[in-house]
C-alpha cells in the first residue's frame, strides 16, 4: 500500500464523516483534522479521500438498485405461484378421473387388436370419435 493510501486510509478511520464529495471541502477538512506541510501531498490524501468517498457513495447506489429490483422481482414472483396453486387443485381434483379414465381405457384396448384383425374400418371410426371428445 502506497503512502497516500495509507495516510488517507488512517485520516478516514478517525474522521470520515467530515469527509464529502467535493475536493476543496476535504482539503479544508484536511487541514483542520492534520497537519501536512505539503500542498502536493495534502492534495493528493485530499484527493484520494474524495475518489474514495465518491466510489463509496456510487457502490451504495448500486446495491440499493439492486436491493429495489430484488423486491419487485420477488414482488413479482410471490403473485404468480398463488395463480399456479389454484391450478395445482384442479390437476389434484382431476387425478382420481384421470386415474379411472386409463383404466377404462386400459381394458378396452386389449380387445381393440382382437376387434381390429376382424373389421379394422369399423374400429378405426370410434377410436377417433372418443379421442375428439377428450
Amino acid at each position: 500500500m502506497d503512502r497516500i493510501k495509507r495516510l488517507s486510509y488512517e485520516v478516514l478511520d478517525n474522521h470520515k464523516s467530515k469527509f464529502g464529495e467535493d475536493f476543496a471541502d476535504n482539503k479544508k477538512v484536511l487541514d483542520q483534522v492534520s497537519i501536512v506541510r505539503s500542498k502536493g501531498l495534502k492534495n493528493e490524501i485530499a484527493g484520494y479521500i474524495t475518489n474514495y468517498i465518491k466510489k463509496e457513495i456510487r457502490e451504495q447506489k448500486q446495491k440499493q438498485a439492486q436491493a429495489s429490483k430484488a423486491q419487485e422481482q420477488l414482488a413479482q414472483a410471490e403473485p404468480e405461484p398463488v395463480e399456479e396453486t389454484p391450478v395445482e387443485e384442479t390437476v389434484a381434483e382431476a387425478t382420481p378421473e384421470t386415474t379411472e379414465a386409463p383404466a377404462a381405457e386400459a381394458t378396452p384396448e386389449p380387445e381393440t387388436p382382437v376387434e381390429t384383425t376382424e373389421a379394422p374400418a369399423s374400429e378405426a371410426t370410434p377410436e377417433t370419435t372418443e379421442e375428439k371428445s377428450e
